[in-house]
């Protein structure tokens, strides 16, 4: 099956009111990970590379890997750029031939934020790239989480064309220094207001409870990034300390590998139980 957008894989989640993992991978090891874990659960997925990785020339490597698991894949598989924040990687990611895209502008005043955002609307569509936008700036946890205003979210949404909107309903990224309240409130006001999907970012360590109660109210997006990778990390030195003679790096790799798509798997059943 070969790469799709996020558009009707999204689009379908929110009808049904389930939701689409995307997982932030880096290397092939998480890469195998997430794409296994679709295969077993017979589950489209959106593979994610955080903006970070396009300054790295092994981009172009990473992604080249993506596409090939996916055309190879019996599953819809996404490939998207996580908080891209410029519209020249916009473009790099259409090069690299993904398909799928998101423009932070959320720390931008709305106007500029608009611009921005509209211009890369253009780009991606201009390519048959879904887009993600983001509207009230979901920050670290070492931030106060803030809230977005639902009229600025639904006038960016119809304003600008995405195809999913990322809005501060009370997430942050990174590890919860206590556990977030979501305002699902804010979620339906905007949600009841524009047929796309909402985008939950920060999903690591929010209950599943309220996971459950977002995809009730228009999101279908859930981004799992810190928990995933600190369990490839926790789960290496395990290896590592479990270690008793020399072992070839791909054998070295397998139970963390199978860690991993175990994880994902799990969250895979949440966003569809």
């Amino acid at each position: 099956m070969a790469l799709v957008n996020f558009n009707k894989i999204l689009q379908d989640a929110k009808k049904r009111r389930k939701g689409v993992a995307a997982i932030n991978v880096a290397n092939l090891e998480t890469l195998s990970a997430v794409v296994s874990a679709a295969e077993i659960e017979k589950s489209p997925v959106i593979v994610q590379m955080y903006q970070r990785l396009f300054g790295d020339r092994n981009i172009r490597h990473i992604a080249g890997m993506a596409i090939k698991m996916a055309e190879d894949s019996d599953v819809p598989i996404a490939l998207h750029l996580d908080h891209g924040n410029s519209l020249e990687q916009i473009r790099q990611a259409v090069d690299l031939g993904f398909s799928s895209v998101m423009i932070d502008g959320s720390k931008l005043p709305f106007k500029d934020n608009v611009r921005l955002t509209s211009e890369a609307v253009a780009i991606a569509h201009a390519a048959n790239l879904s887009i993600e936008g983001e509207i009230g700036h979901i920050p670290t946890t070492n931030d106060v989480i803030p809230f977005c205003d639902p009229d600025e979210a639904i006038e960016f949404a119809r304003v600008t064309g995405v195809d999913a909107l990322a809005a501060a309903i009370g997430t942050a990224h990174g590890f919860y220094k206590k556990e977030p309240v979501l305002n699902f409130d804010i979620a339906e006001t905007i949600s009841s207001a524009i047929d796309i999907p909402l985008v939950l970012h920060g999903g690591t360590g929010v209950p599943e409870k309220q996971i459950r109660e977002a995809l009730k109210h228009g999101v279908a997006k859930v981004n799992i990034a810190t928990e995933f990778q600190n369990l490839f990390l926790e789960e290496t030195k395990v290896q590592l300390l479990e270690m008793k003679e020399f072992k070839p790096v791909d054998l070295f790799f397998r139970p963390v590998v199978a860690k991993l798509s175990e994880y994902v798997r799990g969250i895979i059943r949440l966003l569809n139980d």
